[in-house]
Protein backbone atom coordinates (compact mmCIF):
# COMPACT_ATOMS: atom_id res chain seq x y z
CA UNK A 1 0.00 0.00 0.00
CA UNK A 2 1.33 3.40 -0.98
CA UNK A 3 1.68 5.89 1.86
CA UNK A 4 -0.56 8.93 2.09
CA UNK A 5 1.71 11.96 1.72
CA UNK A 6 0.86 14.88 4.00
CA UNK A 7 1.85 18.54 4.23
CA UNK A 8 1.29 20.29 7.56
CA UNK A 9 0.73 24.05 7.33
CA UNK A 10 0.59 25.83 10.67
CA UNK A 11 2.37 28.87 12.09
CA UNK A 12 3.23 27.13 15.38
CA UNK A 13 6.36 25.04 15.01
CA UNK A 14 5.78 23.05 18.19
CA UNK A 15 2.33 22.03 16.93
CA UNK A 16 3.74 21.03 13.52
CA UNK A 17 6.54 19.01 15.12
CA UNK A 18 4.17 17.16 17.45
CA UNK A 19 1.66 16.41 14.71
CA UNK A 20 4.45 15.25 12.38
CA UNK A 21 5.76 12.79 15.00
CA UNK A 22 2.25 11.44 15.63
CA UNK A 23 1.40 11.09 11.94
CA UNK A 24 4.71 9.50 10.95
CA UNK A 25 4.09 6.84 13.62
CA UNK A 26 1.31 5.45 11.41
CA UNK A 27 2.70 3.18 8.67
CA UNK A 28 0.18 4.48 6.13
CA UNK A 29 1.23 8.14 6.50
CA UNK A 30 4.30 10.14 5.57
CA UNK A 31 4.72 13.86 6.28
CA UNK A 32 6.47 15.15 3.17
CA UNK A 33 6.41 18.86 3.92
CA UNK A 34 5.79 21.60 6.45
CA UNK A 35 4.98 25.28 6.10
CA UNK A 36 4.53 28.08 8.61
CA UNK A 37 2.16 30.18 6.47
CA UNK A 38 0.21 30.18 3.23
CA UNK A 39 2.99 31.73 1.14
CA UNK A 40 5.48 29.11 2.30
CA UNK A 41 2.90 26.37 1.65
CA UNK A 42 2.43 27.47 -1.97
CA UNK A 43 6.21 27.50 -2.43
CA UNK A 44 6.71 23.96 -1.15
CA UNK A 45 3.60 22.66 -2.93
CA UNK A 46 5.34 23.20 -6.26
CA UNK A 47 8.23 20.89 -5.27
CA UNK A 48 6.65 18.45 -2.80
CA UNK A 49 4.36 15.53 -3.53
CA UNK A 50 1.28 15.50 -1.32
CA UNK A 51 -2.13 13.89 -1.15
CA UNK A 52 -3.47 15.66 1.95
CA UNK A 53 -2.81 19.08 3.45
CA UNK A 54 -3.61 19.85 7.07
CA UNK A 55 -4.18 23.61 6.87
CA UNK A 56 -4.32 26.04 9.76
CA UNK A 57 -6.72 28.91 9.14
CA UNK A 58 -5.17 31.80 11.07
CA UNK A 59 -1.61 32.38 9.91
CA UNK A 60 0.53 35.43 9.13
CA UNK A 61 1.33 36.58 5.57
CA UNK A 62 -1.39 34.45 3.95
CA UNK A 63 -4.20 32.77 5.85
CA UNK A 64 -5.42 29.23 5.28
CA UNK A 65 -8.50 30.33 3.35
CA UNK A 66 -6.53 32.07 0.62
CA UNK A 67 -3.81 29.38 0.68
CA UNK A 68 -6.49 26.71 0.17
CA UNK A 69 -7.95 28.51 -2.85
CA UNK A 70 -4.55 29.07 -4.45
CA UNK A 71 -3.23 25.61 -3.53
CA UNK A 72 -6.17 23.87 -5.17
CA UNK A 73 -5.60 25.89 -8.34
CA UNK A 74 -1.97 24.75 -8.40
CA UNK A 75 -2.73 21.12 -7.51
CA UNK A 76 -6.41 20.27 -7.99
CA UNK A 77 -5.79 16.67 -6.90
CA UNK A 78 -4.83 17.44 -3.30
CA UNK A 79 -7.32 17.27 -0.45
CA UNK A 80 -7.29 19.93 2.25
CA UNK A 81 -8.46 19.50 5.82
CA UNK A 82 -8.78 22.73 7.79
CA UNK A 83 -7.37 22.97 11.31
CA UNK A 84 -8.61 25.51 13.82
CA UNK A 85 -8.43 26.23 17.51
CA UNK A 86 -12.05 27.32 17.48
CA UNK A 87 -15.16 26.04 15.84
CA UNK A 88 -16.02 29.49 14.56
CA UNK A 89 -18.80 29.20 12.04
CA UNK A 90 -17.47 32.01 9.86
CA UNK A 91 -14.19 30.17 9.22
CA UNK A 92 -15.96 26.87 8.65
CA UNK A 93 -18.06 28.24 5.79
CA UNK A 94 -15.15 30.15 4.23
CA UNK A 95 -12.91 27.07 4.25
CA UNK A 96 -15.63 24.89 2.72
CA UNK A 97 -16.21 27.54 0.05
CA UNK A 98 -12.44 27.62 -0.60
CA UNK A 99 -12.48 23.87 -1.26
CA UNK A 100 -11.57 22.20 2.04
CA UNK A 101 -12.92 18.66 2.32
CA UNK A 102 -12.76 18.52 6.09
CA UNK A 103 -12.51 20.50 9.27
CA UNK A 104 -10.81 19.48 12.52
CA UNK A 105 -10.42 21.31 15.77
CA UNK A 106 -6.82 21.40 16.97
CA UNK A 107 -7.74 19.71 20.24
CA UNK A 108 -8.91 16.61 18.33
CA UNK A 109 -7.46 13.25 19.32
CA UNK A 110 -4.91 11.77 16.90
CA UNK A 111 -7.36 8.93 16.18
CA UNK A 112 -9.84 11.52 14.86
CA UNK A 113 -7.10 13.10 12.74
CA UNK A 114 -6.31 9.67 11.29
CA UNK A 115 -9.99 9.00 10.60
CA UNK A 116 -10.35 12.39 8.88
CA UNK A 117 -7.32 11.81 6.65
CA UNK A 118 -8.45 8.32 5.64
CA UNK A 119 -12.05 9.44 5.01
CA UNK A 120 -11.04 12.43 2.89
CA UNK A 121 -8.45 10.42 0.97
CA UNK A 122 -11.14 7.88 0.04
CA UNK A 123 -13.18 10.70 -1.48
CA UNK A 124 -15.37 11.57 1.48
CA UNK A 125 -15.63 14.63 3.67
CA UNK A 126 -14.91 14.83 7.37
CA UNK A 127 -16.13 17.42 9.82
CA UNK A 128 -15.41 17.31 13.53
CA UNK A 129 -18.38 16.03 15.52
CA UNK A 130 -17.88 18.88 17.98
CA UNK A 131 -17.99 21.41 15.15
CA UNK A 132 -21.19 20.00 13.64
CA UNK A 133 -22.79 19.98 17.08
CA UNK A 134 -21.78 23.63 17.54
CA UNK A 135 -23.31 24.60 14.16
CA UNK A 136 -26.56 22.81 15.03
CA UNK A 137 -26.68 24.53 18.43
CA UNK A 138 -26.25 27.92 16.74
CA UNK A 139 -29.10 27.12 14.38
CA UNK A 140 -31.31 26.14 17.33
CA UNK A 141 -30.32 29.31 19.19
CA UNK A 142 -31.21 31.45 16.19
CA UNK A 143 -34.60 29.78 15.96
CA UNK A 144 -35.31 30.62 19.58
CA UNK A 145 -34.24 34.23 19.10
CA UNK A 146 -36.65 34.79 16.25
CA UNK A 147 -39.65 32.85 15.03
CA UNK A 148 -38.72 33.91 11.52
CA UNK A 149 -35.10 32.79 11.66
CA UNK A 150 -33.26 33.61 8.49
CA UNK A 151 -31.25 30.48 7.82
CA UNK A 152 -28.85 30.30 4.94
CA UNK A 153 -29.57 27.83 2.17
CA UNK A 154 -26.74 25.58 3.42
CA UNK A 155 -28.01 25.67 7.03
CA UNK A 156 -31.47 24.64 5.83
CA UNK A 157 -29.96 21.77 3.80
CA UNK A 158 -28.06 20.55 6.87
CA UNK A 159 -31.13 20.87 9.08
CA UNK A 160 -33.25 18.84 6.63
CA UNK A 161 -30.61 16.08 6.61
CA UNK A 162 -30.54 16.03 10.41
CA UNK A 163 -34.33 15.73 10.46
CA UNK A 164 -34.05 12.82 8.01
CA UNK A 165 -31.94 11.06 10.64
CA UNK A 166 -28.65 11.04 8.72
CA UNK A 167 -25.40 10.76 10.66
CA UNK A 168 -22.83 13.56 10.54
CA UNK A 169 -20.72 11.52 8.11
CA UNK A 170 -23.70 10.84 5.84
CA UNK A 171 -24.63 14.54 5.88
CA UNK A 172 -21.07 15.54 4.98
CA UNK A 173 -20.93 12.99 2.14
CA UNK A 174 -24.31 14.08 0.79
CA UNK A 175 -23.65 17.82 0.89
CA UNK A 176 -20.02 17.93 -0.21
CA UNK A 177 -19.89 15.77 -3.31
Amino acid sequence: MEKIRIIITDDHQLFRNGLKILLNAFPEFEVTGEASNGEEFLGILKNTSADIVLMDINMPEMDGIEATRKGLKLCPGIDIIALSMYGEEEYYYKMVDAGAKGFLLKDSDISEVKEAILTVRKGGSYFSQELLYHVIQKIKHREHESKSANLSKREKEILVKICEGLSNQEIAETLFR
